[in-house]
């Protein structure tokens, strides 16, 4: 896409980022630990120098990863797309982010709130031996897990809740009110072990919500649960009836949904 010249004011460019959030305190730029936001406006520092802030679609938590994770930010000067995400990922080595994707967008264009869809993956792996090339990319369990029993428990929780149960106790979210859109479990089976996605979309999400899932599920899919008891919990309204939260490792932002695709 070639820079358009939309008024005298500051252009603004949308970025398509990937991140291993391993290292980060996650995404939100913190005083004393790193992040992958102050990654990023650091490496726009060293392009036009001074203060950057950056907003994003979404703020992920410590250790989640993104493969689609949107930004936009602002800059000075007239930026070819391409040679900006070649700038930046130059002055992002050796932090595990990319930028992936460029495109110029109009000054009103905001990544967060015209954002209609956000887009997340789960993945869990049931196998004995500990993970190598992996780790810290997957969940892995010890015990097989039923995806059936789990996609039922999952079609308990699709549609308009409340979802406090699924919510954390510092969830800053106005309501505990949403609308989950999908959420599909597949079982992949692989040379040792056997790998679950869970692939999950709405609009937006409470505070630790997808964790909450994942982890109940996981005990549906162990037998330790029905899918009964999943109505039970999302019914009661409480947090002390949800399941276990599972660690971030295993989550991804893997994509946002605009009305029009700004990187198309």
């Amino acid at each position: 896409m070639q820079p358009c010249a939309y008024s005298d004011r500051m252009p603004r460019y949308a970025l398509l980022v990937e991140y291993h959030g391993a290292p980060f305190s996650g995404w939100q730029r913190q005083n004393d630990h790193p992040s992958v936001q102050a990654a990023i406006e650091a490496a726009l520092a060293k392009l036009e120098p001074g203060a950057h802030t950056i907003a994003a679609a979404g703020r992920t938590d410590a250790g989640v990863h993104a493969t689609g994770q949107v930004a936009h930010c602002d800059l000075a000067r007239d930026w070819d797309p391409f040679r900006l995400s070649e700038a930046l990922n130059f002055h992002l080595k050796p932090a595990p982010v990319a930028i992936v994707a460029c495109a110029q967008v109009a000054q009103d264009w905001h990544a967060r709130f015209d954002a209609v869809e956000r887009q997340y993956l789960f993945r869990l792996i049931a196998r004995r031996a500990p993970l190598t090339s992996e780790a810290g990319q997957i969940w892995r369990v010890n015990h097989e897990l039923d995806a059936d029993a789990m996609q039922a428990g999952a079609d308990r929780l699709i549609g308009h809740h409340d979802f406090t149960t699924f919510r954390s106790s510092i969830c800053q979210a106005k309501s505990p009110v949403k609308t989950l859109d999908e959420l599909r479990v597949t079982a992949i089976p692989r040379r040792i072990g056997t790998e679950y996605q869970f692939y999950v979309r709405a609009r937006s999400f409470l505070h630790n919500q997808l964790r909450s899932f994942v982890g109940t599920l996981e005990r549906v899919g162990a037998g330790a649960w029905t899918p009964d008891d999943v109505t039970r919990a999302l019914v009661a309204r409480n947090r002390a009836a949800c399941g276990p939260v599972c660690p971030p490792q295993g989550l991804y932002l893997a994509g946002v949904r605009y009305p029009v695709d700004p990187f198309a």
